[in-house]
């Protein structure tokens, strides 16, 4: 007998999930949560509750709260943690934003969906406290370098495994480590874009503003439930481990785009009236190529104008900066591609289900493949505002897609390495890519979750 009710039609949910909550009172029964879970995701497919001593399996991506239309399974808000934050005169709080949320946080205030709103988006946040509001899109561009510089020393010196799996998505990562533990050495070291965020601020960050860095709390905003999990992750302190202060955690909260857009309507600011503000220096703007990481194909696209040019030593050719075979809404996306006499063979997945049957095939034929696990990319996650669309739309979905590919193309700076802000941190402290601060800070490692089962 299970602890869980309605498991024909339900998902489990436990009561520490740090992503989900779930209010049985108000669940209808109508199964879309399980469906989603099974179809698209693919955990509920794969486990067995029961030979699991009743304990729910979860990778945190929240697609089944994204599906409720009753809204009996809704995302573990941080909000009043984050208030009391900005409340307390010793705090400095900072936020860092993803680049998918400023193409999904205006849909709460508008029923055009995918607009443009970063600039009204710092303004947001500036009006409710934040001393800092930074852009992830600028550890997206140390990513490309750290994880394209990864890519590049194995598939040179075969220092690791290829293919080369991504590792921005922690729904991803959360369900190889608990599915599919043989692929963990596959998986990029290199942490996502908010897990070298966090240490940065920590860090660089205090020391150039000469911080201390235990008065800081590091916020992120995001798309993505299962961030409220990765942030948690034992190991991510590893600006305290460097400082030799350990209590201190990388990142300390995470707030989703649809917690943010609930609190900005509960002080009655109003979001379309704010002025365009722009992000505070050191770490703030980043290239195109973080900018299009919101996107299925977007973390991909990124890493080949990084590694064309460094293994060409010339600027990556239109095709690179439109690379249309790794777009657009198909789950599986393949494609090749020349670079300095080597051909790359690359795949695009989104949904761990497809991620699921693709792992079942021939992966060694492949150089680089990205994963993520919502529909879409990061700009469809659990914790975007819906639009009045439950669940969000495909159509909702390309608007999105779109508005980060035109703000891609409108920026001078598309590659990740040409970034001033990229240049100078590397050169005033983390010297190079996979430097011993760079492995320190930046990169990771994972566990077999199986065992755990």
């Amino acid at each position: 007998m299970s602890k869980f009710q309605h498991l024909d039609c339900c998902v489990p949910v436990e009561a520490d999930n740090p992503a989900i909550v779930k209010n049985n009172d108000l669940c209808a029964l109508c199964g879309h949560c399980l469906a989603v879970c099974q179809e698209e995701i693919g955990v509920q497919l794969h486990y067995d509750l029961l030979k699991n001593h009743d304990t729910a399996i979860c990778i945190n991506c929240g697609q089944c709260s994204a599906n409720c239309p009753e809204e009996a399974i809704t995302v573990r808000s941080e909000c009043q943690a984050v208030k009391d934050a900005i409340r307390d005169p010793n705090k400095i709080v900072v936020f860092s934003t993803s680049p998918s949320v400023r193409v999904g946080l205006g849909d709460a205030f508008s029923d055009q969906p995918g607009r443009y709103v970063e600039g009204k988006m710092v303004a947001a946040l500036k009006a409710l406290g934040a001393d800092y509001v930074f852009d992830v899109t600028f550890s997206a561009d140390l990513t490309i370098l750290e994880e394209g510089s990864e890519l590049i020393r194995r598939i040179t010196t075969g220092s690791a495994p290829l293919p080369q799996f991504t590792s921005c998505c922690p729904a991803w990562v959360k369900y190889v480590e608990t599915f599919h533990p043989e692929f963990i050495p596959n998986i990029s070291s290199a942490k996502s874009p908010i897990g070298m965020q966090g240490p940065t601020i920590k860090t660089y960050f205090a020391m150039k503003k000469q911080l201390d860095p235990s008065r800081i709390v590091n916020v992120v905003v995001t798309p993505c439930t299962a961030k409220k999990a990765e942030i948690r992750r034992p190991e991510f302190n590893a600006a305290g481990r460097l400082l030799k202060r350990p209590e201190i955690r990388d990142n300390d909260y995470c707030i989703t785009s649809k917690e943010l857009a609930h609190w900005l309507q509960e002080e009655g600011i109003d979001f379309n009236d704010l002025p365009d503000l722009p992000f505070d220096d050191i770490l703030g703007k980043g290239t195109g190529a973080g900018v299009i990481f919101g996107n299925t194909g977007g973390v991909m696209e990124a890493a080949l104008r990084y590694a064309y040019e460094v293994l060409t030593h010339q600027k990556p050719p239109e095709t690179l900066l439109n690379f249309t075979p790794v777009r657009g809404m198909t789950g599986v996306k393949e494609a090749s591609i020349d670079v300095a006499g080597l051909t790359l063979k690359i795949a695009v997945v989104y949904g761990t289900e497809n991620a699921d049957k693709f792992l079942q095939g021939d992966v060694s034929q492949y150089h680089f493949v990205e994963v993520m696990t919502c529909p879409g990319g990061c700009i469809s996650g659990a914790g975007q505002p819906q639009c009045h669309s439950i669940p969000v739309t495909d159509a909702i979905r390309m608007q999105r897609i779109a508005s980060l590919y035109s703000e891609d193309e409108r920026m001078t700076l598309r590659n990740s390495c040409d970034n001033p802000e990229i240049q100078t941190i590397y050169r005033e402290f983390y010297k190079e890519p996979l430097s011993p601060i760079s492995e320190a800070l930046l990169h990771t490692s994972y566990y077999d979750r199986k065992l755990e089962k």
